[in-house]
This record gives structure tokens, sequence and C-alpha cells, in this order.
């Protein structure tokens, strides 16, 4: 669906990013791991992105998790890092078949803006009472709270800057209605599809989300 989303908050949750809520639309409904594309024209040009939830339900309010790199960040980024309370723009979606859909053990591996779908799946999956596991690889991680509290509330958590394989051979437990989620840029994708296979699973059976 096409239509306008209004600012509820933006939120700082990480070295250069930031969680943005919305207001829910009418009839507007999205699951964790979905993802939109936002609009708005900026000093006279039109952009859009296309950004993951991050929220575990779009009941009230859903939100996108945005990183924003300093060296290379252009004037929609920093656009949306200035929006506030009150602010509209136009939204399109949800898009994608890559997300949660009601799996009693999910496994997440997210490289860098990843993290965004990662605790919106952990913490809907959790609500729902499956079993939770995310192993999570930046150098300067975002969403440290959320992923705290998915671990404090059992769920397995791993937060790494270098290699992921040990991990995800311990999180990969093959059992019955295990799903597999991955989502990051494509080097992350190609280093998470080797590591399933390395750990005895099946990268082809895996949700996977390349953000390119």
């Amino acid at each position: 669906m096409d239509t306008r989303v209004t600012v509820v908050g933006v939120t700082d949750v990480g070295p250069d990013t930031v969680a943005i809520e919305f207001e829910t639309p009418t009839d507007f409904v999205a699951q964790p791991g979905q993802f939109v594309k936002l609009s708005a024209t900026v000093g006279g040009e039109s952009y859009s992105r296309f950004y993951t939830l991050s929220s575990p339900d779009t009941e009230g309010t859903f939100e996108v998790t945005v990183g924003i790199d300093p060296e290379e960040a252009g004037p929609f980024s920093q656009y949306l890092v200035d929006l506030a309370a009150g602010d509209e723009l136009d939204c399109t979606g949800p898009f994608g078949d890559q997300h949660y859909d009601g799996e009693s053990r999910v496994v997440v591996l997210a490289g860098g803006p990843g993290v965004g779908p990662a605790v919106g799946i952990g913490e809907r999956a959790l609500a729902d009472g499956a079993e939770v596991a995310v192993v999570y690889r930046d150098d300067a991680p975002a969403h440290e709270d959320r992923l705290a509290t998915l671990s404090e509330a059992g769920a397995t958590v791993f937060v790494l800057d270098g290699d992921i394989g040990e991990a995800v051979a311990d999180v990969l437990t093959g059992a019955a209605g295990e799903q597999v989620f991955v989502y990051g840029f494509a080097d992350f994708v190609a280093e998470a599809e080797e590591a399933i296979t390395a750990a005895g699973g099946d990268p082809d059976g895996a949700k996977v989300e390349n953000f390119g």
C-alpha cells in the first residue's frame, strides 16, 4: 500500500544509528523481516530508500532502523536522522517474503544493518513462545539494549566483530521447525551461507535478504 506515515520519535540506538518509530496507518500490517520504501523530497530532489522493520509487530506503531555512514551519508540519510515527532513522509509496502512466519525456532544471522530485523524477529518469536538465537556481526554494534534484553529473556545471542563460523555452529541444531534467517550486505550473506554449510546446515533453506 502507498500511504503517508507520521513520525512518533527518533532514538539513537548505536554509533551513527537511529531507530525511527512511526504511527501505523489504517490497514497497514507487516511481519518482522519485511521492509518498506520511505520517500521524501529533500532540497528539491526526490529520494526513496528501502528499510527493514525492526519492530516485532505493527500494532499502533512500527519501527525501522537507519544506519548512517558519516563519510558517505547523502541528503536523504541526514533528512531521516533529523526527523522529529509529527513529521510526515511517504511509505510504500510492506515488501519481502523472507520474514518470520511463526516458526518454532528461529536462528537469525545478521551483519551490520541486519540487526534491525534480528531484534524484531527475536522479540516477536520469543513473545510467541519460540526458541531464538541471534548471531550479529558488527564492529560498532547497535541495539545493544534490546539484544541484552533478548538474552535475559532466554535467547542465545552472540555479538561479534570477527568470524561467525563458531557461533553459527553453536546455534544451528537441525531441530524440526528450525528456520535460519540471514540479513546483511552481500559479503556477509556469502560468509553466513558458508558458515551454515560448514555447520552441517542447508543454506538453500535459509530465508535470506541481501542488502546489496
